[in-house]
């Protein structure tokens, strides 16, 4: 079936909302404005919002929105660029990826652990210094339900489309609230225990194929990727491009921040030295409560109190000292802010 074939597959419908990755044109990356991360072995880092990266040793390779300011493939104006910084041998029980953990609203319709599983496709645009048989993998919240790909790399330094053909898991348990539904997975190096057949469902935690290049192997090797669509069907259709605040929505249903540089006003009255409390309405309805987190320091007027924040799904509040019966204030500073964070 070719594109055009499959995009009239869907009928008089919109074939809107078919990818279920968010920002997967690499185009939104609320925490780093483009600076650079490095793998971190305690903790996931995402590199632009909703993909992450992690290594089962830190400092091993960094990656970044526009890594080495290489002209993106047509019709795409950013890209996640992975660098490695060192020429690292992975040991067996070692991993180290690019991911994005999908929610399971998002996959509950492809019914994977029944007997009306669904196939998918994943395509996406990579680019890498190395040439050959590179891996990846989709598995469950569990990660004991694994189905390691591969895809080739054929010519250095040029981006290249690839798609992948996953028929659906008929076994296991797969999400379908707001946990993760879904892992997708492209290695950067797997150690041998971790990784097995490629094209197949296996039983177990395994983030690659067998074999698969090792990326982070080599000094300096590059990975980059762009383009990312994993939709229902056979057939990659032509990348679904969202208006950019569509896009920066659906990545603040996981993360988004309140700050900096711009002036930041909470206020709040009291009739005698207490605490004050004052609400507000997140700017999008997050997946659950986030974990608010305040940085940099604030300017105070009539507090005795940096400021502290509880969130909801849907509300945050801000909580500070009056200092005498009136009205207090918060502002923060140049390079201050408040994130919220409700990753997968």
């Amino acid at each position: 079936m070719t594109q055009a074939a499959a995009l009239a597959a869907y009928g008089s419908n919109s074939p809107s909302n078919r990818n279920r990755i968010i920002n997967g044109a690499m185009v939104i990356d609320q925490r780093n404005a483009g600076a650079s991360v490095t793998n971190d072995s305690a903790e996931l880092k995402f590199a632009v919002d909703r993909t992450n990266i992690y290594g089962a040793v830190s400092s091993k390779f960094t990656a970044q929105q526009n890594a080495g300011s290489v002209t993106p493939p047509a019709g795409f104006s950013n890209y996640l660029g992975c660098t490695s910084s060192s020429a690292y041998t992975v040991g067996a029980n070692e991993n180290f990826w690019v991911q994005q953990k999908i929610e399971g609203y998002n996959v509950a319709d492809l019914n994977w652990g029944t007997a009306n599983a669904k196939t998918v496709t994943l395509s996406f645009w990579v680019r890498s210094s190395l040439t050959g048989t590179f891996g990846g993998s989709f598995q469950n919240s569990a990660s004991n339900r694994s189905y390691p790909f591969t895809y080739t790399i054929n010519t250095a330094n040029t981006w290249e489309q690839k798609t992948v053909t996953v028929v659906g898991d008929t076994s296991g348990t797969w999400l379908t609230t707001n946990g993760v539904g879904m892992n997708v997975t492209w290695g950067l190096g797997v150690g041998s225990t971790l990784t097995a057949a490629g094209g197949a469902w296996a039983a177990g935690s395994y983030w690659s194929a067998n074999s698969a290049v090792n990326v982070i192997g080599t000094l300096n090797a590059t990975f980059y990727i762009t383009g990312v669509q994993l939709e229902v069907g056979t057939v990659a259709t032509p990348f679904e491009r969202r208006l950019y605040g569509q896009e920066l929505m659906l990545c603040q249903r996981y993360y988004q921040r309140i700050g900096d540089g711009v002036t930041v006003l909470f206020s709040g009255y009291a009739t005698s030295s207490s605490d004050f409390y004052q609400s507000y309405t997140l700017q999008t309805e997050m997946r659950t409560s986030p974990t608010a987190t305040r940085v940099g320091t604030w300017t105070l007027s009539n507090t005795n109190t940096q400021p502290t924040f509880v969130a909801t799904p849907k509300m945050f509040r801000v909580n500070s000292q009056i200092t005498t019966t009136g009205t207090g204030w918060v502002q923060a500073n140049t390079s201050a802010y408040v994130s919220f964070d409700a990753e997968l």
